[in-house]
């Protein structure tokens, strides 16, 4: 028997419809940053750092005894809290159960969305010319064409099967209006698109106050055609638990549903308790938003301080900072320093002369970035 192929039946090698997995050039640029005598600040992955909610780690260890499948619906109580979230936190009305479905983190979800969709060859994916770049790998990974837009109702919608909106933006943070949002999700609807709203970094709103594609100023208080995705990876620093849900479309999500089910695309038991009491505490939320609050103001203060210039920023975890110089240049530069940050090219062409600064470092760190950048 011969070796197992890693070709797609078409011939084609699957590693060939996918980008260079970005992080990997970063690389080198660590490895230079670690060289430095206090050790490396990584400000390159907006990963948390800071501990679990206590009372998130007792609804774990609570459930721990689990030994049963969990349901890919999730529970009747984690249904509950993720209607009751989404209706206080984004003024989503009238929800139901059939409008809510957890995920196994909101990565694999956006990876493997057009796959579960059933788009192929013939269809587009669009999403924003700056932006995570999973939306585009999701698109190849189901063999359908990615579209990049600056202005989503621009687009030409022929062949265009599903849209992403990211508000507050990865990397940009940047935060649409809702006469923005409000007029794209008419536009879907006239041209029958299906809208997915990457509202991830919802809580984290520093000078502007993200408004969900669900409230019904932006929807009419109908969820036709439109989904948001939500997470509990940076509200509660549950990145490590892979809690992530979806609201809005009772139809696409019955549909998806359906899918997971067969794909036994389910969140753990125990996550699934730990996110129910996650979502109803707010006290840690609040307490997670003061520490990135200080972090991203010290930050802020010493890369302008530094001849850095910050664009909008206006919400998520990041700085959208630039010298108007080649990224890579503006890394390596800051790499020796032992700092270390994304490049803007791993978020689009249009991201070249700009690096993405996370505020996810111990303030411990933090402080010593802001050394290194005065020095």
């Amino acid at each position: 028997m011969g070796a197992v192929s890693s070709r797609h039946l078409s011939g084609e090698p699957l590693s060939d419809r996918l980008p260079v997995f970005p992080w990997d050039r970063l690389e080198p640029y660590k490895a230079t940053a670690a060289a430095h005598a206090d050790g490396i600040v990584d400000l390159s992955v907006g990963t948390p750092v800071d501990p679990v909610p206590a009372l998130v780690r007792q609804a774990l260890t609570d459930a721990a005894d689990s030994p049963g499948y969990p349901t890919v619906w999730g529970t009747a109580a984690l249904r509950d809290a993720l209607t009751g979230w989404a209706a206080e936190r984004l003024g989503a009305r009238g929800l139901a159960h059939t409008n809510v479905l957890p995920v196994v983190g909101s990565k694999e979800l956006v990876a493997w969305l057009p796959t579960q969709l059933g788009l192929g060859a013939g269809d587009k994916v669009a999403y924003p010319r700056l932006a995570y770049p999973t939306y585009e790998v999701g698109a190849r990974l189901a063999g359908a064409e990615p579209v990049v837009y600056d202005e989503p109702t621009e687009l030409d919608p022929a062949g265009l099967k599903l849209l992403w909106l990211n508000s507050p933006s990865n990397p940009t943070g940047r935060v649409l209006s809702v006469d923005e949002l409000r007029r794209t999700v008419a536009w879907a609807r006239e041209h029958g698109v299906l809208l997915f709203s990457d509202e991830c970094y919802v809580e984290l709103g520093w000078e502007a106050d993200p408004v969900s594609v669900l409230h019904p100023d932006v929807c009419g208080g109908s969820y036709d055609g439109i989904v948001a995705v939500h997470s509990l990876s940076k509200r509660s620093n549950l990145a490590g638990y892979r809690s992530a849900f979806l609201v809005g479309d009772a139809t696409v999500l019955g549909d998806l549903l359906q899918i997971r089910k067969h794909g036994g695309m389910m969140v753990a038991a125990p996550v699934q308790a730990a996110t129910v009491a996650a979502l109803g505490d707010t006290a840690h939320v609040a307490e997670q938003r003061a520490r990135y609050a200080r972090r991203r103001t010290a930050l802020r203060t010493a890369f302008e301080a530094a001849g850095f210039r910050i664009e909008h920023s206006e919400a998520s975890l990041y700085l959208w900072a630039t010298r108007d110089e080649p990224c890579w240049d503006t890394v390596g530069d800051l790499a020796k320093r032992g700092i270390l940050v994304a490049p803007g090219e791993f978020y689009g062409a249009a991201g070249e002369r700009f690096v993405r600064i996370a505020f996810t470092a111990t303030d411990e760190r933090v402080e010593a970035a802001v050394r290194r950048l005065q020095d």
